[in-house]
């Protein structure tokens, strides 16, 4: 959600009553808390807040359909109501408390009847754009605050070049550094907020302080003094510079409370480092230990007692002091494992990837060369680099330092497991090309929750079976620890199991209310425990049945699929066969063989009778009286003369063409060529007829009535009444007549086209069978091929 929405929500918890449980509040007057305007906190904060599922709205409607009357209700705090020892069952002073808070931190005030003011807060007048940003910020940082106004600061490594403050304004508002420092600088220009640089003895820039001045103040308190001064230990031997005690001891720790920082490191683009953070400060530690300032050594540092060679405490891992990918540690590309003592508490382990065949490798010669092993075997050291491929490269770049402790077989595996993952990642992202950096996060986020590299005992198991793969919160495939892959958000699914789990809890517990009243907490503890755990098993075992189910569904759909491929592979086959028959089947015109019942010149002599068939009928629509049959087959007749002299014609320019005895070479081709040459004057001479018969049909009476009629219909328009026969009124309504006539020669074309063929197909079933002995003399006529000449002779 928005921050506007979850101010919303922290602002009308603030005003709940503890009596109803309801707040009566109109849109304009949240929009002055969130420092909004009534229209935006309307059509966005108000439906945002609906969706979220935490607050039920009831409205009243304006005058123009806009929520001004507002009755909310927060359901956790309505759930948490009777609870006892829940953070959200707040008493009466405890409300008023935090009403008092919101208003000094951001109450838009107001001006009552009797007079009395009641000033805004430090943000009261900040609205517009991130104003709730800023609103809640200041909030999270008031609450963050101690007495002295000092807020505490996240710990861990954060980005050089925003500052350890940005980071934790950052953390504390779940956005990035960047957004994080323009809140804090905004602060800062109001004065709400300060960076106090800690003074050092060397005058050197330090640790900067994050300072809440008006917390301060409200507790009598000097917290905004400029850059003062803290004490630390001086250098008592004149022969040491400034710097090396320039540091000092690390920051006391503070005691352990419930931090609103999360461990959630915020990723930005790092850059050069600013003068507030150009000393890196340590994570928090424990409240325990000595204070190092108050010793009196040659150094100001933690590894001091050591002694002024440098060595290492016993047992601490090699180059354990150093971080990885230093100088230092680029310089030795072997697998940096902690010793073997007594002192850590480790037993040596067999690695079942090392050991193959049940026999330990001796060693590794430097260079990649192979190793002497038990029963004659050699096993190669692994490549130091990370892959040539850039894709692989920016993968398993966090992983690095492992990797170069591999050997060739498991470095073989890991980027096979690599390159499978991202293949995966891609189908799930709207941009694939983003892969490589999101499973490179995932690594990075995996080696945090083991405290880094040189805690992983097994590189090869530990890439492969916890680095490199997804572990979904939820049944969603984009879900990884609560993450999602294509946005980088929040899973909401995780969301919604989550809501669903605490629903059911509060559910379980209010029935219990209702059921034992008189219980004791410890009782009503065991019970609900116990209820929990039986819906649990429930749940177990119906999602134990749904995925036999699923899994049954699936094998259904499985043997389905398979059916379905077995009979279209039949039907593709009995199609082939089919088809195989028809093509050795001989033409039924000319008995040529393996012409699949139609040779290639047998087909285009149809297609040109057909043709001339066509053009015969289209010339006698204008050209023969329809009623009379005679001067229709005259003109058919007088069409197919006229066509059958232009073949002729083209067959004579093709005959000059051709070289003596082309085409004696092969007849089948030439009478091929010579039926497509006729097929080609006939198409060519079938628009000519159509186009006249249309310029005849547009010249009768039905077309003209049709076009008078558009006429008249164009110059009514409402558009042409004013001046009915001005020229843009007679163009529009000469361009309507034209298209009417045209449309209604080609209605007439196909009606006229429809009754010839019906008539034509009339005089053709009643027509008697010609005799045998014309037929057998058209059959004699036809050539008999080689297989048929030598059927006869036999």
């Amino acid at each position: 959600m928005s921050d506007a929405v979850r101010l919303a929500v922290i602002v009308l918890a603030s005003r709940t009553p503890s009596e109803s449980g309801v707040v009566e509040i109109r849109t304009p007057e949240l929009g002055r808390w969130l420092g909004l305007s009534a229209s935006y906190v309307a059509s966005n904060v108000v439906p945002a807040l609906r969706r979220s599922g935490l607050v039920d709205i009831e409205t009243a409607e304006g005058e123009y359909g806009q929520d001004t009357g507002l009755r909310c209700k927060v359901l956790p705090v309505w759930a948490a109501y009777g609870v006892v020892g829940h953070p959200l069952a707040l008493s009466k002073k405890e409300f008023a408390t935090l009403l008092r808070l919101m208003e000094a931190v951001m109450a838009p005030g107001w001006t009552h009847r009797d007079g009395r003011v009641i000033p805004a807060g430090l943000l009261g007048g900040r609205s517009g754009r991130a104003a709730a940003t800023d609103r809640l910020a200041l909030l999270l940082l008031v609450l963050k605050a101690r007495q002295t106004g000092r807020v505490r600061q996240c710990g861990g490594t954060v980005d050089t070049k925003r500052g350890r403050a940005a980071a934790t304004v950052a953390r504390l508002l779940g956005c990035k550094a960047s957004t994080g420092e323009r809140v804090l600088e905004r602060l800062e220009d109001r004065g709400l907020v300060q960076r106090v640089r800690v003074a050092t003895a060397s005058r050197l820039a330090h640790r900067t302080r994050l300072i809440v001045p008006s917390v301060a103040a409200a507790h009598g308190k000097c917290g905004s003094s400029s850059a003062r001064r803290e004490d630390r230990a001086t250098a008592p031997d004149p022969e040491f510079s400034d710097p090396d005690v320039a540091a000092g001891d690390s920051e006391a720790s503070e005691p352990d409370t419930d931090p609103q920082v999360s461990d959630v490191r915020v990723a930005d683009e790092a850059g050069a480092a600013e003068p507030d953070v150009t000393a890196a400060l340590h994570t928090d530690h424990p409240a325990v230990g000595t204070d190092v300032s108050s010793l009196s050594l040659s150094d100001a540092f933690s590894g001091e007692g050591r002694g002024r060679e440098g060595r290492r405490p016993k047992g601490v891992c090699v180059r354990e002091d150093q971080a990885p990918g230093g100088e230092d540690s680029a310089a030795e590309p072997a697998l940096q494992v902690a010793e073997v003592g007594p002192l850590r508490g480790e037993k040596p382990g067999k690695s079942a990837v090392d050991e193959q065949g049940g026999q330990r490798a001796a060693g590794t010669l430097a260079g990649g060369r192979p190793k002497a092993v038990v029963g004659g075997k050699t096993r190669q050291q692994g490549r130091v680099d990370l892959p040539e491929d850039l894709v692989l490269r920016v993968a398993l770049g966090p992983v690095a330092w492992l990797w170069a402790g591999l050997n060739r077989w498991q470095q073989d595996q890991v980027v096979a497991a690599a390159e499978a993952e991202l293949e995966r990642l891609k189908d799930l992202l709207m941009q694939p090309e983003g892969a490589p950096r999101l499973l490179a996060d995932r690594l990075t986020d995996r080696l945090q929750e083991v405290g880094g590299e040189a805690r992983v005992s097994s590189p090869f198991g530990w890439i492969t079976r916890r680095g490199l793969v997804q572990r979904p919160a939820c049944s969603d495939v984009r879900c990884d620890d609560g993450i999602r892959l294509d946005t980088g958000g929040d899973c909401a699914n995780c969301g919604n199991v989550i809501h669903i789990r605490r629903a059911r809890r509060v559910r379980i517990a209010a029935d219990i209310d209702r059921e034992l009243p008189g219980i004791g907490e410890a009782e009503r503890r065991q019970v609900l425990e116990d209820r929990l755990r039986e819906h649990a098993a429930i749940e177990a075992e119906d999602f134990v049945w749904r995925r036999e189910q699923a899994l049954a569904a699936r094998a259904r759909r499985e043997t389905a699929r398979a059916a379905a491929r077995e009979r279209g592979e039949r039907e593709r086959q009995a199609a082939a066969a089919a088809e195989a028959m028809r093509q050795a089947l001989p033409c039924e015109a000319c008995g040529q063989q393996r012409s699949a019942g139609l040779c290639e010149a047998c087909g285009y002599r149809r297609r040109t009778e057909a043709a001339i068939t066509e053009a015969g009928l289209v010339a006698a629509i204008w050209a023969a009286d329809l009623d009379d049959a005679a001067d229709v087959a005259a003109v058919a007749a007088h069409v197919r003369v006229t066509l059958g002299a232009d073949i002729e014609a083209t067959h004579r320019q093709f005959l000059e063409l051709m070289e003596p005895g082309e085409l004696e070479a092969d007849p089948v081709a030439a009478a091929s060529v010579l039926a497509f040459n006729a097929l080609q004057v006939v198409e060519q001479a079938l628009p000519e007829y159509r186009s006249s018969a249309l310029g005849r049909l547009g010249s009768t009476e039905e077309a003209n009535a049709e076009a008078r009629r558009a006429y008249r219909t164009e110059q009514n328009r409402r558009w042409f009444r004013a001046n009915p026969n001005g020229a843009d009124a007679v163009a529009a309504a000469t361009k309507a007549a034209d298209t009417a006539r045209q449309r209604a020669a080609e209605y007439l074309l196909v009606r006229r086209l429809e009754q010839l063929r019906e008539r034509m197909a009339h005089h053709t079933e009643t027509a008697a069978p010609a005799p045998w002995s014309a037929r057998l003399t058209e059959l004699a006529a036809q050539p008999l091929d080689s297989d048929m000449v030598g059927a006869v002779i036999a």
